[in-house]
């Protein structure tokens, strides 16, 4: 099986996110895949044309790991019916052309996974996400969905999925979707 460099996005900046400790699972069910977690959406500035070049210190990083990755992996919670502000602002810098390239993101194999609180869990935002890597180019899996609803009562004490629920399940046949993708020829 081929090791896949696997580069991670958390929407949410909290510390104790769902969505970041989604992030964790998946790389704790991968038995091969090197996991790339990058946690600078806070550190990015907001997206002005007028600063574009030279490219920002954090926005440089956060392309270059992009590039670097074979697939990405995003885990968004849903605020008010969407993505939050700092996913959708690192992704306008990602839908940018740089000085080395086009788009980083364009034909990168991408998955998606959300983890809320409520009961229908992300399921709106992973819509805007969607629509929004589509635009960009981005190669998504399309089947499985994963969206984790009442994440508070899913995950145990160690912040983790029990062992053979059906959600560890539907993040581990994700998981082989993408890496899947990734294996398939760009067209």
């Amino acid at each position: 099986m081929t090791r896949l460099n696997i580069l991670t996005l958390s929407g949410s900046l909290r510390r104790d996110s769902f969505n970041t400790a989604l992030l964790r699972e998946a790389e704790r069910l991968s038995a091969v895949d090197r996991f790339d977690h990058f946690d600078g959406l806070g550190r990015l500035p907001h997206f002005n044309e007028d600063e574009e070049y030279p490219t920002p210190p954090a926005v440089a990083e956060l392309r270059h790991r992009v590039q670097n990755a074979d697939a990405v992996l995003i885990a968004s919670p849903e605020y008010n019916a969407s993505i939050p502000g700092a996913l959708k602002n690192a992704l306008d810098w990602l839908s940018r052309p740089a000085h080395d390239g086009g788009p980083v993101l364009q034909l990168k194999p991408v998955g998606v996974i959300g983890a809320s609180p409520g009961p229908f869990g992300t399921v709106r935002a992973q819509l805007a996400l969607r629509q929004v890597l589509h635009k960009m180019n981005a190669r998504v899996v399309q089947q499985p969905e994963f969206l984790l609803f009442e994440a508070h009562q899913k995950f145990d004490d160690d912040s983790r999925l029990p062992d053979g629920t059906p959600a560890q399940k539907l993040l581990s046949e994700l998981l082989d979707a993408l890496a899947q993708l990734t294996s398939q020829p760009q067209q």
